[in-house]
């Protein structure tokens, strides 16, 4: 990217992969489509990515 710092490398990846899936979707999906299709595209360049833990949420229902 032309910048000298700390993992301008992955950075420069991490973003151009970002704006491939913004030009090939566009916008109007909801975030986790685009979180999806980062996640393949972070895959396609062999970086291996985690979105973080999935949380469970227990819903409680009342009766009326």
């Amino acid at each position: 990217m032309g910048t000298d710092y700390r993992h301008s490398d992955l950075t420069g990846k991490i973003i151009g992969a970002a704006y491939a899936v913004y030009n090939a979707l566009g916008h109007g999906f909801l975030e986790k489509v685009y979180e999806n299709a980062l996640a393949v595209e972070l895959n396609r360049l062999g970086l291996l990515i985690n979105f973080g833990p999935e949380i469970e949420i227990k819903r409680r229902i009342f009766d009326q």
